[in-house]
């Protein structure tokens, strides 16, 4: 068996202060690995400093994780990717152990479990966010990974050939977690330390506006993936809302015979009605999903599969 080519990710921007010791980092952990730089517009000489580490730097000129991941996962090739960020919070030498557990397992992903007990490196704020949004995503889609928010992962070839990419910011890790899930991947986990970034060092990640976007991003996924569960529950809102306004006036009509509220009778027929399409919509759309699922399901499969035989 001839060795599995690696890919090491950094997406970065602006991480002059700490791109050459991560590149360092990653190229001693994994000595057979190429390091790749992906550098999203950054102005601080991040480019020249990676490139003076030793690894290969790319760009992507559209802001955000989201966009450099598309293009990364687009442009390189290789059968085993190991994304981390490149702010030097991530422990590299995390990266064998993970790699080892995704060949010897047969895995297509496997997410680096944050632990620290460096406050300011992993601010309460987040882990609440990430606890809440872990849960919303397990209670939904399968609770098979406990820290959905990491960033630092390792894939198969088949897992990124397969990605759609459709995140433009920090969501992407959500989109990593359902593709997963949804798909019933083999995943796996592994600890590993996360330490502050280095002083000089800013982070680019904003506690509630990014959030909501990951918030945000569960709820158009739950949309298009489970979209039954998700238009029942509109229907199941809709039709108490017209029961809450309706029973009123059909108790009065029973009692006197007469409608005295006609525009709340009116509304409370509309919305019944606009509960019934709700529940419509979702068993079109429930048949529409099945049939992504499964054309996804082949994209996956067409890939050829990580041959760890030895």
């Amino acid at each position: 068996m001839t060795a599995p080519r690696i890919a090491v990710l950094l997406p970065c921007w602006n991480e002059a202060v700490a791109i050459g010791r991560v590149v360092a980092d990653f190229r001693a952990a994994l000595p057979e690995a190429v390091v790749y730089v992906i550098d999203n517009n950054s102005t601080d000489g991040t480019r020249d400093i990676a490139r003076a580490a030793g690894a290969q730097v790319r760009r992507e000129m559209l802001q955000g994780k989201g966009h450099v991941i598309r293009r990364a996962f687009a442009d390189i090739e290789a059968d085993i990717y190991v994304l981390a960020d490149g702010d030097d919070t991530y422990d590299a030498a995390t990266a064998p152990e993970m790699v080892r557990l995704l060949c010897e397992e047969r895995l297509d992903m496997v997410t680096g479990q944050r632990v620290t007990d460096i406050a300011a490196a992993y601010r309460p704020g987040h882990r609440l966010g990430n606890r809440v949004l872990t849960g919303m995503v397990a209670a939904i889609f399968g609770n098979r990974i406990s820290d959905m928010l990491s960033g630092y992962r390792v894939f198969s070839r088949r897992f990124v050939k397969s990605f759609p990419a459709l995140a433009a910011g920090f969501e992407t890790e959500t989109e990593f977690t359902v593709h997963a899930l949804e798909l019933k991947m083999p995943v796996g986990e592994v600890k590993t330390a996360y330490r502050d970034r280095p002083a000089g060092s800013a982070s680019k990640l904003r506690t509630y506006r990014d959030g909501m976007r990951i918030l945000h991003t569960i709820v158009v996924l739950v949309k298009e993936e489970r979209p039954l569960q998700f238009f029942s529950l509109a229907a199941l809102v809709l039709l108490l809302a017209a029961l809450a306004l309706g029973l009123p006036v059909v108790f009065e009509y029973l009692r006197s015979g007469l409608v005295p509220r006609l525009p709340t009778a009116l509304l409370a027929t509309g919305l019944v009605l606009i509960s019934f399409l709700s529940q419509a919509v979702g068993l079109i759309l429930d048949s529409v999903s099945r049939g992504r699922k499964e054309l996804k399901r082949l994209a996956y499969l067409a890939i050829p599969a990580l041959d760890t035989t030895p």
